[in-house]
């Protein structure tokens, strides 16, 4: 058995087209790691709303392991807008965030659904209350301990993984 490397391995192309959309995710890891778990899940762009950290940061630079340039990225200071154009162009608006209508991630069937925009929110509040009641729905990861939620990121690269195998 031998390990392969980044040369030796062709992965498969994405059947969907997924798009992620990053609300006020503040911290630089988290915000490397979005560029690499998008990227290997064959997300073409992300889009950052709010509260963002420069891409020039060292922190960011290190946890994306150069991802960020196979990315295209926009900075957008308002959700609408984007929501707008997103609905426009035939996306399902998809939110991951708990809410009361949330449904669980496993459960929802996007094997029709060519594109997707896959909401996230910040490490703290989530996603807002003005973006979430413009979503098409939101969806959630069901979890077995006491705590309700996971970081952004691992919540991401989990409904990324379920959303590209179906």
């Amino acid at each position: 058995m031998k390990q392969l490397d980044h040369f030796e391995v062709e992965n498969k192309k994405p059947i969907k087209e997924i798009v992620v959309v990053s609300e006020n995710i503040r911290t630089p890891e988290n915000i490397g790691m979005l560029f690499r778990i998008s990227e290997s899940f064959g997300v073409k762009k992300v889009y950052l709303l709010g509260d963002s950290p420069n891409l020039e940061n060292k922190k960011v630079l290190r946890t994306a392991r150069s991802t960020e340039k196979e990315l295209e990225i926009s900075f957008l200071d308002d959700s609408i807008p984007l929501i707008i154009k997103l609905k426009k162009d035939n996306y399902q608006l998809v939110g991951l965030e708990l809410t009361d209508i949330s449904v669980s991630l496993p459960s929802v069937n996007y094997s029709d659904q060519v594109r997707i925009a896959l909401f996230i929110g910040s490490e703290r509040f989530g996603l807002s209350k003005e973006t979430l009641q413009k979503l098409d729905k939101s969806i959630h990861i069901d979890l077995f301990g006491k705590n309700s939620s996971i970081n952004v990121v691992n919540a991401l690269a989990i409904a990324l993984y379920q959303l590209t195998k179906k």
